[in-house]
């Protein structure tokens, strides 16, 4: 979990809590508050989720390129042994 996806989970509890204190004051201020305090939690929680998909897909095709490097290293050498015998 990125910093962003704490702080989005944060805003959202934090909003909720002043929205509802707001329900329960009576104070529509208040309440407004906490519900644009959600609605940003949400969308910073959203992005930390973007970055952590993209991370992972990055590492993914990082480990494949180097996957099929090694492997191909390999096929060239296993060419060039053959060709010796030819």
């Amino acid at each position: 979990m990125n910093k962003d996806r704490v702080k989005g989970m944060t805003d959202e509890v934090a909003g909720s809590v002043k929205r509802k204190v707001g329900e329960l004051t009576d104070n529509p201020k208040l309440q407004t508050e906490g519900i644009v305090q959600q609605i940003k939690g949400k969308a910073v929680n959203a992005l930390g989720k973007t970055k952590e998909v993209v991370s992972d897909a990055l590492k993914s095709a990082k480990l494949h390129v180097d996957t099929h490097e090694h492997l191909g290293a390999e096929d060239s050498t296993e060419d060039t042994q053959q060709s010796k015998f030819k």
